[in-house]
């Protein structure tokens, strides 16, 4: 079933949230302390109220989304009060704002393994605890969890595109586990907000045409490749936490040479060993002023054995980043292009000056 098969049933709420699982999820959460919010401002008019209390407009997320016009000139503010919303979301109207009243206590949770989904489904609408599909979306003070490997119990499924004779296929607790994912969207920002999974490619913003993307102070956890956009993409004072997996980071610009993924000001830790980044198609990384845990293997960002045409060659350029507590290692040595300034790399040289976050 595709996407439009699935939007006669968009919200579907997680029964049987165990105690252990609730209270899994508040444990688990590596946060930073933070200040209750106050919605933003905007046209009074188009501010909506979330409580799962009942206090609010709408007790769940997505009725709040589905009483909304398909389209707006201005953008519309859900402000989401604290409380657990057991919801997986389907967002295809553009000009929203998914504003939290607490990123600590304003948590969307759902649990799904991406190959369960893809046994049943012909594409990727409605694997994340999140799916985007319009543009102009902007996530603030929110956590957003794929709680399906924190909540891990063996499980083997019948799969009929499997390419075992048996067609059963095992489910891992490592395997993908998306918190986020965008299809057919353009541009998305988040703000404060912490993704958590525990497997891989929590993070997926994924259009590697035109796709645009921002995330500042925002925390991303999981597994292999867990944050992997495509496109354009600025990460900002954000932090990344490796739970498993070969690799944090990914990134494909296969489609336009000018496509990059840039992190600025950044931090990485994870387990011990753990790696910094890969790719298998054409990437450009720029990783500024970032630090790295004194536990991260010596391995620089590599390119994964495939029979992809890389067309534009080795793209991983660093600027005064340190590992914590240990000597650096030679492979992020400052290696900037030629006649490029770590001061030139902003949000207006990434994206062209066609669409600032920061202000729109």
């Amino acid at each position: 079933m595709g996407k439009m098969a699935d939007k006669t049933s968009h919200t579907k709420m997680i029964s049987g949230l165990t105690n252990k699982s609730f209270y899994g999820l508040i444990g688990l959460m590596l946060l930073q302390s933070s200040v209750t919010a106050q919605p933003e401002k905007s046209d009074p008019n188009s501010i909506i109220i979330v409580a799962a209390d009942g206090s609010g407009n709408y007790k769940t997320i997505q009725g709040a989304i589905n009483s909304l016009t398909d389209s707006s000139a201005v953008s519309r503010t859900l402000f989401i009060k604290k409380g657990i919303y057991a919801e997986k979301l389907y967002i295809e109207k553009a000009h929203i704002i998914f504003e939290g009243e607490d990123r600590e206590k304003t948590i969307i949770v759902a649990s799904i393994a991406r190959d369960e989904w893809r046994c049943g489904h012909s594409d990727d609408w409605g694997v994340a605890t999140m799916n985007v599909g319009a543009n102009d979306i902007t996530l603030k003070n929110l956590t957003i969890t794929n709680s399906f490997g924190f909540d891990f119990t063996e499980k083997t499924i019948y799969c009929a595109s499997d390419t075992s004779a048996s067609k059963e296929k095992k489910l891992r607790k490592d395997g993908h586990q998306m918190a986020l994912r965008t299809l057919n969207a353009t541009r998305l920002k988040a703000v404060n907000c912490h993704f958590r999974s525990f497997g891989g490619d929590t993070v997926s913003p994924w259009e590697v045409d035109k796709g645009m993307w921002f995330f500042k102070d925002c925390v991303m956890e999981g597994g292999v490749d867990f944050y992997c956009p495509r496109g354009w993409a600025w990460a900002e004072n954000c932090d990344f936490i490796t739970h498993s997996g070969p690799a944090a980071i990914w990134h494909d610009g296969s489609r336009v040479e000018d496509s990059k993924t840039i992190l600025v000001n950044c931090r990485f830790k994870g387990y011990d060993g753990f790696m910094l980044g890969r790719y298998h198609r054409d990437a450009q990384f720029y990783l500024i002023n970032c630090s790295f845990a004194n536990n991260m293997r010596d391995s620089a960002i590599y390119r994964v054995p495939t029979t992809n045409v890389i067309q534009w060659g080795h793209r991983v350029y660093y600027y005064n980043c340190h590992r914590e507590g240990g000597k650096d290692f030679n492979w992020y040595s400052n290696n900037l292009p030629a006649k490029l300034n770590a001061r030139d790399i902003t949000v207006d040289w990434l994206f062209k000056k066609s669409w600032n976050p920061e202000i729109n």
